[in-house]
């Protein structure tokens, strides 16, 4: 579920990052950059409502700043890779696109699911 839910947000990120790019003309990272804050609170509001089912902040103003600052871990991994993939290597920007969410999925997953999404046990 939690693929399903991060491949919508990756369609809201991309969906952003073209439009900031193709229509307004940014800089691919810093766009990048953008996009992936905007697919990020969207995921929040996927993943708390519909992928996980227990959840360690009941605090819902307290749960999305931390969901984001998680996600801040992904945004290094996709500014860094981002950044290589169009500066040194020249790919377009949607193909290192591709390549930065392969790299931001599974460190982001982990993360929210352990600090966030699971319950706390106690150790005896």
């Amino acid at each position: 579920m939690y693929a399903a839910a991060s491949a919508a947000a990756l369609v809201v990120d991309i969906g952003v990052l073209t439009l900031l790019v193709a229509r307004y003309g940014w800089d691919s990272v810093a766009a990048a950059a953008v996009s992936f804050i905007v697919g990020g609170v969207f995921l929040y509001f996927i993943s708390a409502r519909f992928v996980f089912r227990f959840r360690r902040i009941t605090n819902p103003a307290l749960e999305l700043p931390l969901f984001i600052v998680l996600g801040l871990v992904g945004l290094m991994v996709n500014t860094a890779v981002m950044f290589v993939a169009t500066e040194s290597v020249h790919l377009h920007y949607l193909l290192a696109k591709a390549a930065a969410a392969g790299c931001t999925f599974t460190t982001n997953f982990l993360l929210r699911r352990r600090l966030l999404f699971s319950r706390l046990v106690h150790a005896q």
